[in-house]
């Protein structure tokens, strides 16, 4: 099976985290600091989607159904 991320996208999410880590990374809006892992996550695939690399579109919000 193919790789679902590439391997420069992990390395994007890697140097996020590092960030978050040493209290350097912030929010691109507000500019607060980021401490979230998750946040942290997104935010690096965000930045290599922006660059290009193979990362998965966003998944929009599942709708649940009442039926």
């Amino acid at each position: 099976m193919a790789r679902k991320y590439s391997k420069a996208s992990g390395k994007k999410v890697e140097k996020t985290m590092k960030e978050r880590k040493a209290g350097t990374l912030r929010s691109g809006r507000s500019g607060k600091k980021v401490t979230s892992r998750k946040q942290a996550i997104a935010i690096g695939l965000s930045e290599a989607r922006r660059a290009g690399k193979k990362v998965p579109k966003k998944s929009s919000a599942r709708k649940s159904s009442s039926h």
